[in-house]
């Protein structure tokens, strides 16, 4: 056992004791610049995988503070809404917000064929009305049922009783992973109260990880 690097190939052992040192300089193919090179990186490469901890980085991503929105969303004639948390303004000039948004649900079709959506900000104590947007549309039908709302500039639904709403055009998208990424800029913005927003740590839910 060479140096409390377990399990390495013999050829990179045989480098690292000919080399004597924890740093080897290797240039690339592509350049005369030496590459600076650890034994960390040799310990990865020779067990073929990065060594993450995965209790720890479900607990830190869980500590990104996020709020709670419903995004109304459209396509033609029909309308939902659906309750979102991973989203962040991303400029002031021009004013960009990201929505990050599963790509298995119905409402990411709408979003992609529409390019639009609102956001409306759920006030603290709204958790029932958050967790009623939870529900998939297909399993719980019409969800604007007896939630009082109006249609903005986008044709995407607003709910009346929230602190207010950003509507947004899609400006772009990154699809990676299971949620795609939509950038929308927002062209128009309401204020129906003052109010603290909603928070997911308050609800006790986790979203995250």
């Amino acid at each position: 056992m060479f140096c409390g690097v377990p399990c390495l190939p013999d050829s990179i052992i045989h480098l690292l004791i000919h080399y004597s040192s924890t740093r080897i300089h290797s240039p690339t193919p592509f350049s005369k610049t030496p590459v600076l090179i650890t034994l960390n990186d040799v310990e990865r490469i020779g067990m073929g995988k990065t060594l993450l901890d995965e209790q720890a980085k479900k607990t830190m991503l869980r500590k990104i503070p996020h709020g709670l929105y419903i995004c109304g969303v459209k396509n033609e004639e029909e309308v939902n809404g659906f309750t979102v948390s991973w989203v962040m303004q991303a400029s002031f000039q021009p004013p960009l917000v990201v929505n990050c948004v599963n790509r298995n649900s119905g409402s990411h079709a709408m979003i992609k064929a529409s390019q639009v959506f609102a956001l409306s900000i759920l006030e603290a104590g709204q958790k029932e009305l958050a967790q009623k947007f939870f529900k998939p549309q297909q399993r719980v039908g019409n969800k604007f049922e007896d939630v009082e709302f109006y249609l903005g500039e986008t044709g995407c639904p607003i709910i009346s009783s929230t602190l207010g709403y950003v509507e947004c055009n899609v400006v772009g998208s990154i699809e990676q992973g299971d949620h795609t990424v939509f950038v929308g800029e927002v062209i128009a913005a309401g204020v129906h109260r003052e109010g603290d927003p909603l928070l997911l740590e308050s609800t006790g839910w986790n979203y995250g990880g």
